[in-house]
């Protein structure tokens, strides 16, 4: 090579065609905004409140207890049998945590693992939009091509004409998040069971992101699909500790599969990361078995800050689609005239001092979410009154 060659020559033949697909993550941007100017970070979906006292003093005697060396890579079997009771527990459906959990470095890693463990070249994988910002890059990374089917407000359904035309036989699996993020779409039995009959007619598989299952408002329940019939042997269940226990930064999730899945997943995972912190599993298994009381608490107290928040975004003019879980709020921005959500997320966090995400990092087309930015509310009162009290200069 022509050790004169300019710099974008050098760039073209040196980096991934894959990595100039996709940018880095925009709400993680959005954190780094928020810091640079003071803002008020409501983007990235991390709790500013303490995690319980429980399951950090379950980590803090695994560390003295020296529990601080590798785990078995698919995961430390006290977690393991804590997840098969719960999911049992909770779902109803008996799982093998010898041979269909993995645990991996949190929900983002479990998906990837899941993802690079099914898909061959000419694959395709069905993915609702919005969806949260990492599908898509995960579909390039993988190798498959996605096929994007909307979910239309205010109710975020989707047209059952649609999702049957975006299966066919290049169709690998589908990507389902419920509870939902960005939306707040809990996925009702009836429109489960029609992505159930997608799947067995075209013999799809199913990549199910359950990470929000507790969090749910106005008698909203949470079905996993791997509970349907048909689907148990054609579901990989996704779920982590990070919203549920407010630990986003302890990054311990797990997939849940049949045998042959695990089996696949497992390889991809252990030459992935090899294994998640020793210490926060032993933590998890005391997590995962938390009364039931808990759970209640962890949805009613999220109930009163989803509620909070939506009278405070309604007051400073934002027309709200109210969530049915998960802790987000999407919402039009439309009433305030400006041209895009890329403008006005700037002048939200350089002008008002309060950090959304711009709707258009949920879409695959960024002008379809070009008049929307979403909202967390998984923060304190002090945060959200803050919030609220500098949301008030929007109406002047």
């Amino acid at each position: 090579m022509n050790p004169a060659a300019p710099e974008k020559v050098l760039q073209k033949r040196m980096l991934s065609e894959k990595a100039s697909r996709f940018t880095e993550s925009v709400i993680r941007e959005m954190t780094r905004l928020a810091l640079q100017h003071k803002a008020i970070n409501l983007a990235q979906g991390f709790p500013d409140f303490p995690a319980p006292a429980a399951i950090k003093q379950a980590g803090q005697d695994a560390i003295a207890a020296d529990i601080n060396q590798y785990a078995i890579t698919w995961g430390a079997r006290p977690l393991r049998e804590a997840i098969a009771e719960k999911f049992r527990r909770t779902q109803g459906l008996a799982v093998d945590p010898e041979r269909e959990i993995t645990v991996c470095c949190g929900s983002t890693e479990a998906m990837m693992s899941a993802m690079m463990a099914i898909i061959n070249p000419g694959d395709e994988v069905v993915i609702f939009e919005p969806f949260y910002e990492n599908y898509g890059p995960d579909a390039i990374l993988s190798g498959a091509t996605p096929r994007f089917v909307p979910l239309r407000a205010p109710d975020f359904s989707f047209d059952r004409q649609q999702l049957a035309a975006a299966f066919n036989d290049r169709t690998k699996a589908i990507i389902l998040n419920t509870p939902n993020n960005p939306t707040g779409k809990v996925f009702s039995r009836e429109e489960l069971e029609f992505i159930r009959e997608m799947c067995v007619r075209w013999n799809a598989l199913a990549i199910t992101d359950e990470i929000y299952e507790h969090i749910l408002y106005d008698g909203a329940r949470h079905i996993s699909l791997a509970t349907l019939d048909g689907m148990r042997e054609r579901t990989i269940t996704i779920n982590g500790m990070s919203k549920t226990y407010s630990v986003t930064g302890w990054r311990v999730g797990w997939c849940i599969a049949p045998p042959e899945i695990s089996g696949a997943i497992r390889k991809v995972h252990d030459f992935l990361t090899v294994g998640a912190a020793a210490p926060l599993q032993q933590a998890g298994a005391v997590a995962l078995r938390l009364p039931e009381t808990y759970y209640e608490k962890l949805a009613a107290d999220y109930r009163v800050r989803r509620d909070r928040t939506l009278a405070m975004l309604e007051s400073a003019g934002f027309r709200c689609f109210k969530p049915r879980g998960a802790y987000y709020i999407m919402t039009d921005i439309s009433a305030f005239g400006f041209s895009d959500d890329i403008a006005f997320t700037r002048h939200l966090i350089e002008k008002i001092g309060v950090a959304p995400v711009p709707g258009s990092s949920f879409y695959s087309n960024p002008a379809d979410g070009g008049q929307q930015v979403r909202f967390c509310f998984c923060k304190t009162d002090a945060t959200l009154s803050a919030a609220e009290e500098r949301l008030r200069k929007l109406r002047s």
